[in-house]
């Protein structure tokens, strides 16, 4: 990849900009660096043409989480345009019906004016068990939540309840593909990372240790590391790994 390619990141549920700043000075260096807005529309479908509206004619994505669903949307959407794609703490896979019932549970907290109550309990499910104290990083889940707000929290719920099942479009993906996820993910298991990596032609899979669901700011410079691997990397994609 030259020094001039765009990089456009998506973030996840009730999560902003901020959970990229760990990362972002160690991107910037190979092109101008987007966090995606992701909190107006409330389908995979309308968030996917939004970012891609206001996307460089082509460039690298990368999405964590809710960000990795919106990812596998403008694959479909537009997959000539990304270069190389990184799939962050994500999985392939449709909601299943427990979990849908309990966005909506949150969904309905968030309406009564509860979403702060329901992310701090959340918490302990975010990070690796060492860090359910970790006051800046609880503090980095609020703002973000605050950022989002409870309209863009419900929109992007509702959004994620009828995502598509991405799994049989893995094997159509071309561009070069880092996965990555924390060895203690107890939001996204990372069984589902390698499953991913598994279906798409020669991904690259790392494993960060010490490490749950928010890999940029657990693990700031491990994260910094594989995506600048991933940058760095050859255009073309290779062929599929064992």
């Amino acid at each position: 990849m030259d020094q001039t390619t765009p990089i456009v990141l998506v973030p996840g549920l009730a999560s902003s900009a901020r959970i990229y700043a760990p990362v972002i000075p160690a991107l910037w260096p190979f092109g101008p660096v987007t966090v995606a807005n992701h909190i107006r529309d409330d389908s995979m479908t309308a968030i996917g043409e939004r970012i891609l509206s206001e996307a460089p004619p082509r460039f690298a994505l990368a999405g964590h989480s809710m960000g990795g669903y919106i990812a596998f949307e403008i694959m479909r959407q537009a997959p000539e345009r990304v270069v190389k794609l990184a799939l962050i703490s994500t999985q392939a896979r449709p909601d299943t019906p427990e979990a849908t019932a309990r966005r909506r549970g949150l969904m309905e907290r968030a309406r009564r004016g509860e979403l702060r109550a329901a992310r701090e309990e959340m918490f302990p499910e975010l990070v690796h068990p060492s860090r359910r104290d970790d006051a800046k990083l609880r503090q980095l889940v609020h703002a973000q939540g605050e950022d989002v707000g409870v309209d863009g929290y419900i929109r992007q719920q509702t959004a994620i309840i009828a995502r598509v099942d991405s799994r049989p479009t893995l094997a159509t993906i071309r561009c070069p593909t880092l996965v990555l996820t924390g060895d203690q993910d107890n939001t996204i298991p990372n069984a589902l990372s390698k499953e991913m990596a598994e279906g798409i032609a020669g991904a690259k899979l790392v494993v960060l240790s010490n490490c749950g669901h928010l890999p940029q700011p657990e693990q700031p410079e491990a994260t910094a590391q594989a995506l600048v691997e991933w940058l760095r990397g050859p255009v073309v994609s290779g062929a599929r790994t064992a």
